[in-house]
Parts: structure tokens; C-alpha cells; sequence
């Protein structure tokens, strides 16, 4: 039995992350400036709040200038929104991500579409998202995760053109996007979701698999074609006692069926997730860029 290939995310990521401060310290000694990013969080959710921590600190070791805004719990709507155009016209400002899932009582979708078009660095603001389906158009920003995911691909010799690409999931931040810019790279694309009839089916006739169901060990070793690309987008928490936290982190792929039959395959956690980070640093340097050179 051979085994597959592991994708190190971690190590790519980091690949790029040097890519990216050898940039910042260009454009701050050829323009006096650097790229900035607005990170708006909304609550105290324990989960957002490590997301959030981590991207602040990836952008201090890349010498980005980050602009924290913590807001409480109970802020309003139209409070937020105020807050996001003042970030819109801060010329430091070259990026403004807000950490999702937002509060109830605020609409997530009006949110999105009041990040200036020019900073929406996480590529969710709808106009993005419509290029992104549109041939021959190509937005300002990709969304992260799946920027991710085919850098990944692309970084590790997976050639997408022509192959057979199913995955798994169709929502709006990973699904979605990803299965658009997989047919932008001329895969032949299927997208399975919970109203597919035999899925193991059709992603046994699949050359690269895109897992973003957020099911813990959906896809098992049987379904993947031998010498498949599998990239693992899941995070799913389950119980494990030996853990000091109690649990640990499983994708939606079960790995260690899988890296016997596939080609190559992300681990859960160090594969799409540091990439997701990375990616998000790519496109706040890329607004600064189109700022920063052509004013």
C-alpha cells in the first residue's frame, strides 16, 4: 500500500507569509507606507476571539498595521455600520475583515455589503462574489479559504485543468466560492450536499476532493479514487478524553483510511487552516498595492 502525500499547509503558508513581509518591507521603503488591516469583532465568542487573536498577531510578524475594533455584544446595527464607513475612509486602512457569525440581531448579509468593495479583503461583499461566478471577470478579492485550498493545489504540483472535482458542501464562505474558482481553473465541477442522492458514488469518480461539510469523518477511505488530491476543509471537535481540552480536531475526510488510498491529503489541523490566514494576508497586501502604487 502506498501512502499518500501529506500537504503541509503550515509549511506553504508560511512560504507565503515570506513572500508577503519581503513585499510590506518593499512598499515601506519605496512609499513610507504599509498595508493595513481592520480586524471589527462584535462579542466575546471564545472561538472568534482565537481567530481574531491569530490574525492580529500573523500581521505584526509581517509588519502589517493592524486596527483592532472589539465591539460589545449588544451593539446595534447601524452603530456597526458607522463604524465600518468611518474603516472605509481611513486611507490606512487597506482591508476590513469582520469576524462572522455576527450577533442575531444583526443582519450579516446588509453588514457585508457595507465593506467598501475596495477593502473587502475577505471577498464575501456580493459584487466579489458575482464576478467570481462571472467568465472572463475577476473579482478584487477571492475569499480566503478557498484562495487557500487551490494555492494548495497549485503549490504541491496538482495540475486542476480537466480533472473531475467534486466537493462536498455548498455554503457561502467555502462551497460555494471554491467550486467557482475550481471551474475558473477548467476542473469539470460537481457539488455534493445533503440532498445528494449517493454521494460516495460520485466522489469516487472524483481526481480532486474539496471537503467542506463540517461532518467529522464523512468521507471515508472507500470512497476516494486511488491517487486523488484531498483537501480536508473540516474543523470538527469530538470527544477525546486523552486530550488536556477534552476533545480534538477531526476534518470532515477520515485520514487515516484516506491517506492509504489518495494521492495526496491535508491533515486536520496544519492544512487549509494556516492557508486561510495567509490568504487573507495576500489580499490585504494586494489592496494596499493597488493603493499604495497607483495613487
Amino acid at each position: 500500500m502506498s501512502s499518500a502525500t501529506i500537504i503541509d499547509g503550515k509549511a506553504i503558508a508560511q512560504t507565503i507569509r515570506s513572500e508577503i513581509a519581503v513585499e510590506v518591507q518593499r512598499l515601506s521603503q519605496t512609499y513610507n507606507k504599509v498595508p493595513g488591516l481592520a480586524v471589527v469583532i462584535v462579542g466575546k465568542r471564545k472561538d472568534s476571539q482565537s481567530y481574531v487573536g491569530m490574525k492580529r498577531k500573523a500581521c505584526a510578524e509581517l509588519g502589517i498595521k493592524s486596527f483592532d475594533i472589539d465591539l460589545p455584544e449588544d451593539v446595534s446595527q447601524s452603530d456597526l455600520i458607522t463604524k465600518l464607513h468611518q474603516l472605509n475612509a481611513n486611507p490606512d486602512v487597506h482591508g476590513i475583515l469582520v469576524q462572522l457569525p455576527l450577533p442575531k440581531h444583526i443582519n450579516e448579509e446588509k453588514i457585508l455589503t457595507e465593506i467598501s468593495l475596495e477593502k473587502d479583503v475577505d471577498g464575501f461583499h456580493p459584487l466579489n462574489i458575482g464576478k467570481l461566478a462571472m467568465k472572463g471577470r475577476d473579482p478584487l478579492f477571492v475569499p480566503c479559504t478557498p484562495k487557500g485550498c487551490l494555492e494548495l493545489l497549485s503549490r504541491s504540483g496538482i495540475s486542476v485543468k480537466g480533472k473531475n472535482a467534486v466537493v462536498v458542501g455548498r455554503s457561502n464562505i467555502v462551497g460555494l466560492p471554491v467550486s467557482l474558482l475550481l471551474l475558473k481553473a477548467d476542473a469539470t465541477v460537481t457539488v455534493v450536499h445533503s440532498h445528494t442522492k449517493e454521494p460516495e458514488t460520485i466522489i469516487r469518480n472524483a481526481d480532486i476532493i474539496i471537503a467542506a461539510a463540517g461532518q467529522a469523518k464523512m468521507i471515508k477511505g472507500s470512497w476516494i479514487k486511488a491517487g486523488a488530491a484531498v483537501i480536508d476543509v473540516g474543523t470538527n471537535a469530538v470527544d477525546d478524553p486523552s486530550k488536556k481540552s477534552g476533545y480534538r480536531l477531526v476534518g470532515d475526510v477520515d485520514f487515516e483510511e484516506a491517506s492509504k488510498v489518495a494521492g495526496w491529503i491535508t491533515p486536520v489541523p496544519g492544512g487549509v487552516g494556516p492557508m486561510t490566514v495567509a490568504m487573507l494576508l495576500k489580499n490585504t497586501l494586494d489592496g494596499a498595492k493597488r493603493v499604495i502604487e497607483h495613487s
